[in-house]
């Protein structure tokens, strides 16, 4: 898939992307959960997406790494897009 491609609320089975810029770590915590969330900017030759990284996903990815999105997962928030992991999906960095 290409970023172009991404709607909100569409499954992702597999996206490489490119990590443009990443932001500060932020702790939250709800009656749900808690945890950290970072968000980041990705890019493949389509377009460029928000792609939001949970707690130990933030450590593993930095600025300029190619990482491979399996089982994402796309929503909308405030009107853009952004690309995720969701519950079931893996990210990894691409040699």
């Amino acid at each position: 898939m290409k970023v172009k491609e991404l709607k909100g609320g569409m499954s992702v089975p597999e996206i490489t992307v490119e990590i443009v810029s990443k932001g500060e770590k932020r702790d939250f915590a709800t009656a749900k959960a808690s945890g950290s969330v970072c968000n980041c900017a990705a890019k493949d030759s389509s377009g460029e997406i928000k792609l939001t990284l949970w707690n130990e996903q933030i450590d593993l990815i930095e600025e300029g790494q190619t990482v491979k999105i399996e089982n994402g997962w796309v929503s909308e928030y405030k009107g853009e897009l952004q690309l995720g992991t969701g519950r079931n999906g893996t990210i990894k960095v691409v040699e």
